[in-house]
This record gives structure tokens, C-alpha cells and sequence, in this order.
């Protein structure tokens, strides 16, 4: 016999790095357009789970609260920028503001994906308080950093709207990711590329996995009943046959 065990809802907030560096284009268009395009996928193998969207540059914005319209939520994704945002990168804000979408969520899981590709340069929150404050509500941290080695091409553009690129270093505080996902019993990743950016996401999603299980058990109780009748059915059988038609040939 065959059971299948319900999934469990996983809550997940994506907080999402938009400041201006985030244009560099060591990722393919750029790190912001390919970040959207993987977490769109990500988001399209969850269909069950309820999925939510911070932006932070110098300070942080609730772009999407958690929703299972995940048309709604993707659209909101592909609009997200740092237009209405300091420049900068508050890593403790934008983190605090996911806590704070995730901490009341009632579901068995609480997950966030924070990806930067810089340092805690702004904000007014620390990136480790608000790491406690993800510890104390159970709600596990995933951290991406985002960018090559060394140098990465940035686009610019002159008077005649003509691009141009010059190079600018690629600086990840990997130490304090690691640090903040490691309090949530949680993992930090490095993409340097759209491909290591694909991965982790599909590595996530495995680690988070909200498939259901299948259980297969044999059921004695099942199976002996029928045997049991039809073996009393012929023994049956057997006594009426002696006591009357064969009977009569003895």
C-alpha cells in the first residue's frame, strides 16, 4: 500500500541587492537582470510555497509581501530598482526587513535568500543583529554573493547616450555572509557567473525541498482477509459435499 504524506508550505522572502553596482556586467546582461531571470525560475518550481520580495540599495523596501500569486510576485521582480532607494548597500536593513515579513508566518518552513554583491555600507541595522533576530524566529539564511574576481566591467554613458565601460574592483564582505548564514544554520554561496548562479539556486531549492514523501508499506491485515474467506469458503464447501452428494457413493 501507497501513502503520500502532504507537502509542507516553505515561507521565502528574496532580498534582493539593487544598488547601482548591481549593473556591472560580469553576469550576462548584467548581475540585476540575471539575478531576476534565475530567481523567476526558482520561484516558478515552487508553485505550493508562499514567496515574498525585499529590495535593498541604501536602505530597503518591501517590494512584495509573501503571496502565492507568483505571476504578481514575478512582475514585481522584474520592476524592482534602486529608483526610490539611497544608493548603497545595507545588507542589516534589507536583512531585517525579510525577518520581519517572515517572523508571524505560520508555515513549518522560514527561509530567506539575501544577495549582495558588495559590503554593509549604509543602513542603520546591524547585518549581525539582524541575524540574531532571524535565529530567534527559526528562520534559516541563505547568502549569495554576487560577482568575478578582481575587476568587473561597469557601463556608462556620455553625452550622446553612447555606453561606455570602465572597470571597477569586485569587493564581497564574503566573511560577514558566511558569519550570518552559518548563525541560521544556513549556507553562503559565491557566483561569480550565470551558471554558478543557476546552481546554487537549484541547490537551494533541494535543500529546501517541500516535495512530498511516499511511503510504502505492506498491510498484512490487507492481504490475509480475502485468503482467509476463500479458504473458509472451500472448507465449507468440503463438509456439505461429504455430508451429501459424496455420500452417497460410499
Amino acid at each position: 500500500m501507497v501513502e503520500n504524506i502532504p507537502e509542507k508550505q516553505v515561507a521565502i522572502v528574496l532580498a534582493i541587492d539593487v544598488s547601482k553596482s548591481m549593473l556591472a556586467e560580469d553576469l550576462k546582461p548584467n548581475r540585476l537582470l540575471a539575478l531576476k531571470a534565475i530567481a523567476s525560475n526558482f520561484i516558478d518550481k515552487r508553485p505550493k510555497d508562499l514567496i515574498g520580495l525585499t529590495i535593498y540599495a541604501g536602505d530597503s523596501f518591501t517590494q512584495c509581501p509573501l503571496t502565492n500569486d507568483h505571476s504578481l510576485l514575478k512582475s514585481l521582480l522584474y520592476d524592482a530598482s534602486s529608483e526610490w532607494l539611497a544608493d548603497g548597500t545595507a545588507i542589516g536593513m534589507g536583512l531585517a526587513s525579510a525577518v520581519n515579513r517572515l517572523k508571524e508566518s505560520g508555515t513549518e518552513g522560514k527561509v530567506i535568500v539575501l544577495m549582495t554583491d558588495g559590503e554593509n555600507n549604509a543602513g542603520t541595522i546591524d547585518p549581525f543583529k539582524a541575524a540574531e533576530l532571524a535565529q530567534k524566529y527559526k528562520i534559516k539564511l541563505y547568502t549569495i554573493g554576487i560577482g568575478t574576481e578582481g575587476m568587473a566591467p561597469f557601463p556608462i554613458y556620455d553625452n550622446h547616450g553612447q555606453k561606455e565601460y570602465y572597470n571597477v574592483p569586485v569587493s564581497i564582505d564574503e566573511p560577514l555572509l558566511k558569519s550570518i548564514a552559518q548563525r541560521t544554520n544556513g549556507n553562503y554561496f559565491r557566483a561569480k557567473s550565470n551558471k554558478d548562479l543557476e546552481a546554487i539556486y537549484q541547490k537551494i531549492d533541494i535543500l529546501q525541498s517541500s516535495k512530498p514523501q511516499v511511503k510504502s508499506y505492506l498491510s498484512l491485515e490487507d492481504w490475509h482477509l480475502p485468503f482467509t474467506v476463500a479458504a473458509f469458503g472451500l472448507l465449507l464447501t468440503e463438509i456439505v459435499l461429504k455430508y451429501t452428494l459424496l455420500r452417497s457413493f460410499t
